[in-house]
């Protein structure tokens, strides 16, 4: 007969791996994997941008870390930068490019995404005839490929004097910007209590006063979103930029390009390029991310 508590007594070895823990770990594998395979792009075009010519242009190297690390100083007025040479060379070379980019992208950005706060607390929060016809009007706008408009946007600018400028290219991504940011901030204002608006109202704010005093300061989330859905596009964009500009307007998407173009490439310059070339839009996920889902939810949940 088997002794009391016989049953109860522990049952010593290795506990049965839970099947659920299994797949967790099966997953975070699979993952870190993935992660390692998208990266590898990333590996090389580091990696390439610090190594010399002879060393870049040497395929069986294509993985190895740089052998040795050239420096050169970069002259920035009465300063002097010591950097990697391909990055010296890089800013040299696509420094006004870049100084471009930055100007199209800013002022675009900024100007499409007030110009986008007005439409959307125009259609989320004010009454006027044809609202329910003119906003769907707007949104169809998301849909035209920038290639079905290119050939008559080029000669209305040319006709206005814009073509080949910076000016023309910041008012076609404000244009053609202003659907996805009518639409993310009409979503959100319509989540805002119309009781906040009509108390600004009776404290003789008007259209202008309300916005600026009540609706304004309540839209960070919504601007968070759009600054940085515009900032990737506008920057990223290669077909505008490559129709419209010209020599002095160019940004560094089209310079990038111009470079393959060439009977020999020196892959330190075009790689370290697209390194400088994603920083900005890099930084200002870094600093903007964390409020990007949140700015996407506000508009979405009620309470």
């Amino acid at each position: 007969m088997r002794g009391e508590g016989e049953g109860d007594q522990p049952v010593i070895g290795r506990d049965p791996i839970q099947p659920r823990h299994f797949i967790r770990v099966a997953l975070y594998a699979f993952l870190i994997l993935m992660m390692i395979v998208y990266l590898l792009p990333v590996y090389t075009v580091l990696m390439t941008s610090l190594k010399p010519r002879a060393e870049a242009d040497d395929l069986d190297t294509v993985w190895n870390l740089p052998s040795e690390i050239e420096w050169d100083d970069l002259e920035i007025g009465s300063f002097s930068i010591r950097m990697p040479v391909g990055y010296a060379t890089a800013l040299e070379e696509f420094g006004p490019q870049l100084k471009n980019s930055l100007l199209l992208t800013v002022t675009a950005t900024i100007l499409s995404a007030l110009m986008g706060s007005l439409n959307g607390y125009v259609l989320a929060k004010w009454k006027i005839p044809g609202a329910n016809v003119l906003f769907p009007l707007m949104l169809f706008g998301m849909f035209i490929p920038y290639q079905s408009i290119l050939i008559p946007l080029f000669q209305f600018l040319n006709d206005v004097n814009l073509g080949g400028t910076l000016y023309g290219l910041i008012m076609a991504h404000v244009v053609y910007g202003l659907p996805i940011t009518t639409l993310i901030f009409r979503n959100y204002y319509a989540e805002v209590p119309t009781e906040m608006l009509e108390a600004g109202a009776i404290d003789g704010a008007g259209f202008f006063g309300i916005y600026r005093r009540i609706v304004f300061p309540l839209s960070l989330p919504g601007f968070v979103v759009v600054i940085i859905w515009q900032f990737t596009q506008i920057w990223n964009e290669f077909l505008f930029a490559v129709t419209i500009s010209n020599e002095d307007s160019k940004p560094i998407t089209v310079g990038l390009a111009e470079l393959s173009g060439g009977e020999a490439v020196n892959w330190t310059l075009p790689m370290a390029g697209a390194i400088l070339a994603a920083l900005p839009t890099l930084l200002v996920y870094i600093v903007l991310g964390r409020y990007f889902i949140r700015g996407l939810l506000a508009g979405s949940v009620k309470g």
